[in-house]
């Protein structure tokens, strides 16, 4: 049975979030910041130690991790996005395929909000997963009252 119909219909606030959270989803600028050092990385890294401590959960979606692949191989070259893949691939965060249930929810999302569609799937699977969106990207201001966010610092 597909999860669509747990989405809300419906703008009304989210819950408050905080680090403090058990479940995180990573969208393509938190783990950007995070790989290049860029403002918010500190607050990702720290995700990244708390669950390496398994006192936390990061997730990302597999579109969100082509997201953060595509913008490597444009600005950097194909080099460098198999140095971002190991790299990902030795952090403790767990990637989700995009299954029917997910494709279908981020296909809700994009039809009420006017966000990327790419974002939606992070929306969508901190939705099915009862996570919080980590991001400063600021077009999920527009999904606050959809998803809990923890918004990363603009500077450090």
């Amino acid at each position: 049975m597909s999860k669509l119909s747990s989405l809300p219909e419906q703008r009304k606030p989210a819950k408050e979030s905080s680090l403090e959270s058990e479940r995180f989803v990573l969208d393509s600028y938190a783990l950007l910041a995070f790989l290049e050092g860029e403002s918010g990385g500190a607050e990702v890294e720290r995700l990244v130690r708390q669950a390496s401590a398994r006192r936390c959960e990061l997730l990302m979606s597999v579109v969100n991790l082509g997201e953060v692949l595509y913008i490597t191989e444009r600005e950097r070259g194909l080099h460098k996005v198999h140095e971002v893949l190991a790299r990902v691939d030795e952090l403790p965060i767990r990637i989700v395929d995009a299954d029917r249930d997910h494709v279908l929810a981020a296909a809700h999302i994009k039809a009420i909000w006017p966000v990327a569609y790419a974002d939606c799937f992070a929306a969508a699977l901190a939705k099915l997963e009862g996570a919080t969106v980590v991001t400063g990207d600021p077009e999920f201001r527009k999904l606050e009252a959809l998803v809990p966010i923890v918004w990363l610092k603009a500077t450090d």
